[in-house]
């Protein structure tokens, strides 16, 4: 066991790569919670082992190679996290019978962006840092691949590790790391497009479209969503399976079945990188309780999809109160 002298080192060299580590365990294993318990596994492992850390490669380096091993082990008792969209087509119908929920699926989660460290909207250069390898659309299609192809693309294309550092964290071989990178790059492609930074707007931009989002929302106006949505917008709502693509779908499925005044408030914050709501439900007495987190994907000046987590159990994880009264 390390002594006290080691053990203030250890926190001294190791705390400050938290951050990092835990959108690494986030990006591969689709869940913030089970990133928080396994960057929580890899500093008590670091700590026990600190004594026989011999300085061969960097404490970041030692430390993302723990981390990493211990997210191959987590999966292997467990199956890859979808969204609806991996599952199954779209409805461009806005009457169709909604399938009930899935509680049994493991469904893919967001995350709020002050836990890696991206909790000031207005600094550029904190932006940027923030969405690099945190897109929604991104950690929904690494589901899509094996996991050690999850991990050798992460640590070659989002962290640029070189790929003998990365033979190095897997234990393998520089030959092995390449092959699976190739592998891990064609079954991205195969997903379909990932990343639409390019197209997004200003901050400017986001922001008004936000405010705007959630006025329309709050306020019943299925008119006023109309003119923030793309033609194409798409709607997804885990855990239910049912998903709808078109504007005329989407929107006629939230004024049948969601909107009604003063049904819902509204919270924004951000999460992956993107726009971003905590909503909350009426429940009578002025009381309105947690429902779950709602996730804007914006191209260019409009909405391109909305996907709202139901789950009220992630709600804390923004850091928000389980209920509020007006």
């Amino acid at each position: 066991m390390p002594s006290d002298v080691e053990n203030v080192d250890f926190a001294a060299l190791a705390e400050s790569f938290r951050t990092e580590l835990l959108a690494h365990c986030y990006r591969i294993l689709g869940s913030i919670h089970d990133a928080e318990d396994l960057v929580q596994e890899t500093y008590l492992r670091a700590w026990r082992g600190f004594d026989r850390f011999e300085g061969r490669s960097s404490v970041r380096r030692w430390l993302y190679k723990i981390a990493t091993m211990a997210c191959l082990t987590a999966l292997e008792t467990r199956s890859r996290r979808p969204l609806p969209s991996g599952l199954g087509a779209p409805s461009d119908d806005h009457r169709v019978t909604v399938a009930p929920r899935e509680p049994s699926v493991a469904w893919l989660q967001p995350a709020p962006d002050a836990l890696f460290g991206t909790g000031d909207p207005g600094d550029p250069a904190t932006i940027v840092a923030g969405r690099t390898g945190v897109r929604l659309a991104f950690i929904a299609a690494l589901q899509f691949l094996p996991a050690r192809q999850r991990a050798v693309l992460t640590l070659r294309d989002v962290l640029a590790f070189r790929t003998v550092e990365v033979a190095e964290i897997l234990d393998t071989t520089t030959a092995a790391v390449d092959s699976a990178l190739r592998r891990a790059r064609a079954n991205l492609a195969e997903a379909g497009p990932v990343e639409d930074d390019l197209a997004e707007p200003d901050e400017d931009t986001r922001r008004t479209l936000l405010d705007d989002y959630v006025d329309a929302f709050t306020r019943a106006d299925p008119d006023a969503l109309v003119n923030l949505l793309r033609a194409d917008v798409e709607l997804e709502m885990p855990p239910i399976p049912t998903w709808f693509t078109g504007r005329p779908a989407v929107v006629g499925f939230l004024a049948s079945r969601v909107l009604r005044k003063d049904r819902w408030r509204l919270v924004p914050t951000r999460a992956n990188g993107q726009p971003a709501v905590v909503a909350y439900g009426h429940v009578g007495d002025g009381r309105y309780e947690a429902h779950g987190i709602e996730v804007l994907t914006l191209i260019g000046a409009r909405i391109a999809r909305i996907t709202a987590f139901n789950d009220r159990s992630l709600v804390p994880t923004f850091g928000l109160a389980p209920a509020l009264a007006t």
